[in-house]
């Protein structure tokens, strides 16, 4: 009796996509304490700016270690669904165009400069409407101290009462996520898709810079990158990005913490920093921003490639396992 050819446990795609989200889970771990200093900047007012030294001495002294880590487990849940949605579209338009190379008989299948930012813009937007809720409750988790820093409560100590500093409670997730909803309305969750879906020229940035990088270096290597190279290719990828696009980041920081008085369009919301704060306003929180997005984008692609073969190989084996079968 002729047995039924075995099932494949998933195609490229998803293979690239589980290597991108166990990359970025990796990466956001190492850097998640940038990221909060970054975000902190981006939405604190002007009279409260604080140096790198001291804001990271400040969170360290009112919230312990783990305030640097204020909402990573948001973090890592948003990162991973969102690399996983990225690398799977991208993977899977890279995947037609190449196809239609081929089909067309271009002399190489590798994506052109134009297909590369095609690719990016549909990752990316379809990334930003599914993943934006996520990011608005972590933006929220990461910001939430600052608002609850000078909560008090007021103890009886013989005779008198005084007020003594109230330690915050740290909310989870999912808390943050039902007092969003009970106190804003769904509508809140997608508060900054408009600079948001601005920001997928990011990734295409990166992503078109680092795959021409890619094709050159392979050109004249003869074989594929290390991973060591695609560190440094994919920080510089970055670096040029995240440089060109920061100010609709801290825009959209704004916005996710911004309340239901505060409801304003992206245009109106960058002419009020710059009228407010001039246009460096725009540009509160670069340093850690750029550091921590350089390092997160360097790893991220270190990572991938190895995830990714280990993910193929874990597949060929489970394809063997079922045809002994």
């Amino acid at each position: 009796m002729a047995s039924s050819k075995p099932v494949i446990p998933q195609n490229d795609n998803v293979a690239h996509a589980l290597a991108g989200a166990g990359g970025g889970v990796l990466s956001m771990v190492l850097t998640y304490p940038l990221i909060t200093l970054s975000t902190r900047a981006q939405v604190e007012s002007k009279r409260a700016e604080t140096a790198f030294l001291a804001a990271v001495k400040g969170i360290i002294a009112r919230e312990g270690i783990s305030g640097l880590y204020a909402g990573l487990d948001s973090a890592v849940f948003g990162i991973s669904v969102t690399n996983f949605v990225y690398y799977y579209w991208y993977e899977w338009t890279r995947a037609f165009f190449e196809a239609a190379a081929i089909k067309a008989g271009r002399a190489s299948k590798k994506l052109t400069t134009v297909e590369s930012m095609m690719a990016g813009a549909l990752a990316g937007s379809a990334t930003v409407i599914l993943t934006n809720p996520i990011w608005v409750v972590n933006t929220r988790m990461t910001t939430r101290k600052e608002n609850l820093e000078a909560s008090q409560e007021l103890v009886v100590e013989g005779s008198g009462a005084k007020a003594v500093p109230r330690k915050p409670r740290q909310p989870t997730t999912i808390g943050t996520l039902m007092a969003l909803l009970r106190e804003e309305g769904p509508a809140a969750l997608f508060r900054g898709v408009a600079p948001a879906l601005v920001l997928v020229i990011n990734p295409i940035l990166q992503y078109t810079l680092f795959e021409q990088m890619k094709n050159i270096v392979e050109a004249k290597r003869k074989k594929n990158i290390t991973p060591t190279l695609a560190f440094f290719l994919g920080a510089i990828g970055k670096l040029f990005a995240t440089s060109i696009t920061y100010p609709y980041i801290t825009v959209k920081s704004r916005m996710h913490v911004a309340g239901n008085g505060k409801k304003e369009g992206m245009s109106q919301a960058i002419s009020r920093v710059v009228k407010e704060e001039g246009y460096a306003g725009l540009y509160k929180g670069i340093g850690p921003k750029v550091t921590q997005s350089v390092l997160t984008a360097a790893f991220l692609f270190a990572f991938k490639d190895v995830l990714y073969e280990q993910t193929v190989k874990f597949r060929g084996a489970v394809a063997r396992k079922a045809v002994k079968a």
